[in-house]
Order: structure tokens, then C-alpha cells, then sequence
């Protein structure tokens, strides 16, 4: 967990990674950067007997070359979605490339990992960053920026952020919409000790909710610029202390369906505050702002996973699971005031 910690650290500071990629050449050349390095890393690896720290220092590399291209590859979704108001039919493209993309490394990479080992599992990685890379070729950006030119600019940009009520208000209700204290973790106990469900079906379970994720996801790209989005989050807010409270009611049978019908649910909805926030970036600063907004979010879910540590050797799993569901309503005086 301490090791795994360390190799995301770059994922802490996107907004700073965002302004970089903002200000510094473009965003179709940091992705070939990123693409650059993280085949000499796979190289490495794949190819050299290393010892743990070494080991630990290239997968923070390749980690923060991760970072680099999320970052770029959301700048570009903001600028090109807001242009053609599809914000949401991009995202929704992103999160289902991402799904599969988590179940054929599920399946395919725990079998190359136990027959071959991790170092054939990394060499196997060129052809897919050399196939990353054909998407980025074509693309082309309009206003190209060039080394040096931010370097006077960062406190007018700073300024801009940090001045922008709108933005500043986006943040604060994502923070507040994200959080609730986190009872997850005492549910995977329920099932393995309770439940006596075996790994492998814990592992079919979540593939399973995986392939109905992607089809929430199908549904946002279908509907997402027919919605008022502002009228579905107020929506969303009751739903989600609804589907909340159900969990008190916790047996086999209901943990699967709500697995699967709340994994439908629930990538409906977070591509939709994803969509929400990209809509909000800031002209200019598009990395960087959603970065920024991205960061809010996950800090949410951090103060979401202690709080409910926190908070359950105290109160006990039901009322964790209604204080969950009770501070779900926070944001909701922040929908009003938002642009």
C-alpha cells in the first residue's frame, strides 16, 4: 500500500502538470513526450533484472508520464468538446475506452503476469503506446504555445483561477457532491466473511458491474446534450441518497443487484459531473482548471475514505451508512449559484 502510495504521487499535483501542458509547447506534443518516455521505461523494465528501488523510481516515471498524458488528453476533450458542445459524448468515449480497457488488463494481464511474469507484461506495452500515439499525429491544435511564453504570465494565471467565482463555486459544490463518509470498504468484509463469497466470483462480480458501467456510459454519450445538467445533478442528489440508504438492507442477493444496477447508475452520473465540470474550465486554461476541479474531486473521495474510517469503529455501519446518506445533501445550496 506505502509502495503504491509513492509510484501516484505526480497524481497529486495535476493542476501544476496542467498549467505546465497549457503553457509549454502543446498538448499533442506532451502526449509524445509522455509516449517517448514511457516506451524507454517499459524498455527498461521489460528488459533489465532491477532491484526494488530502482524498480519503485522508474514506476514513479512512468506513473507521472501517465499523469502528463491524462492531463493533455483532458485539455484537449475540454477545448475541442466545448467547441462542439460534446463535453459529455467525449467523456463518455473516455470512460468506456477506460472500462474496457480495465477488464481486458483484468483478464489478459493476470494471465500474462502468472505465465510470462511482470517484465513480459510490461514489453507487451509498446505496441499499444505505439498505437496511442496515431491519434495524437493526426490531431492538430489550433493556437500552438511555445516554450517560455507563460514564464511572466503565471500570477495573472493564478489570478484567474483563484478570482473566477464561477469556478471557485464549481469547485466547492464537487467537493460537497463527491463527499460522504465511505462504507465500502466494511461491505467487502460483509461479503467475504458473511457472504463467504470466493475471490473469483468477488472478481466475476466486478466484471460484471464493469460491462454495465460501460453501458451507463453508452446511455450518457447518447443523451448527454439533451439534459439540463444542472436539473440532473439536483436530481442525482436524492438518487444518491436513495441508493445509499438501500444499503442497509444488505443481503447476497441484494448486494448483487445493487452492484450491477448502481454500477449503471453510477457511471451515468459520474460521467455527467465530469461533463459538468469540463463545461466549466476556463477558456485558455482548460488542463489546467479541470485538472484542478479533478483534484477537488479526488480529495473528496481521500476526506470520504478516512472520515468513514473514522467514523465506523464509533457509530457502527448503519449509522455510517445514514450519515453517508444525509450528507449527500450539502451541495445542494450551491446548484443556484453556479453559472
Amino acid at each position: 500500500m506505502v509502495i503504491s502510495s509513492i509510484i501516484i504521487l505526480a497524481w497529486l499535483i495535476k493542476p501544476l502538470i496542467g498549467y505546465v501542458i497549457d503553457h509549454f509547447f502543446n498538448k499533442r506534443i506532451w502526449i509524445f513526450i509522455a509516449l517517448i518516455f514511457d516506451i524507454a521505461l517499459v524498455l527498461v523494465i521489460g528488459l533489465m533484472q532491477l532491484p526494488i528501488f530502482l524498480l519503485i523510481v522508474i514506476l514513479m516515471l512512468n506513473s507521472a508520464n501517465a499523469a502528463f498524458r491524462d492531463v493533455a488528453v483532458d485539455g484537449i476533450m475540454c477545448v475541442e468538446g466545448k467547441k462542439f458542445k460534446a463535453t459529455g459524448k467525449i467523456q463518455s468515449v473516455q470512460w468506456i475506452s477506460i472500462s474496457l480497457a480495465g477488464i481486458l488488463t483484468g483478464i489478459g494481464g493476470g494471465y500474462v503476469a502468472e505465465k510470462w511474469g511482470y517484465q513480459a507484461g510490461y514489453l507487451l506495452l509498446l505496441p499499444i503506446y505505439l498505437l496511442a500515439g496515431i491519434p495524437a499525429y493526426f490531431y492538430q491544435e489550433e493556437d500552438y504555445m511555445t516554450v517560455g511564453k507563460a514564464a511572466s504570465t503565471l500570477a495573472i494565471d493564478l489570478k484567474k483561477l483563484f478570482t473566477n467565482k464561477n469556478l471557485l463555486i464549481v469547485a466547492l459544490f464537487i467537493f460537497l457532491y463527491r463527499y460522504s463518509p465511505s462504507f465500502g470498504t466494511p461491505l467487502f468484509f460483509i461479503q467475504r466473511d458473511t457472504f463467504n463469497w470466493g475471490k473469483i466470483w468477488i472478481g466475476a462480480l466486478g466484471t460484471l458491474s464493469t460491462v454495465f458501467g460501460i453501458i451507463g456510459a453508452l446511455l450518457y454519450y447518447k443523451f448527454s446534450q439533451k439534459i439540463n445538467i444542472k436539473k440532473w445533478l439536483f436530481y442525482s442528489v436524492f438518487l444518491g441518497a436513495a441508493t445509499t440508504l438501500s444499503y442497509l438492507y444488505y443481503t447476497p442477493a441484494t448486494a448483487i443487484a445493487y452492484d450491477v444496477l448502481y454500477s449503471f447508475l453510477g457511471m451515468f452520473i459520474y460521467i455527467m459531473a465530469m461533463d459538468f465540470m469540463a463545461r466549466n474550465s476556463i477558456p485558455g486554461l482548460e488542463a489546467t482548471s479541470f485538472a484542478l476541479l479533478c483534484s477537488v474531486s479526488n480529495l473528496a473521495i481521500v476526506a470520504s475514505n478516512l472520515s468513514g474510517a473514522f467514523l465506523l469503529p464509533l457509530v457502527g455501519l448503519k449509522w455510517l451508512i445514514a450519515l453517508s446518506a444525509v450528507t449527500s445533501f450539502l451541495c445542494l445550496p450551491l446548484i443556484k449559484k453556479i453559472d
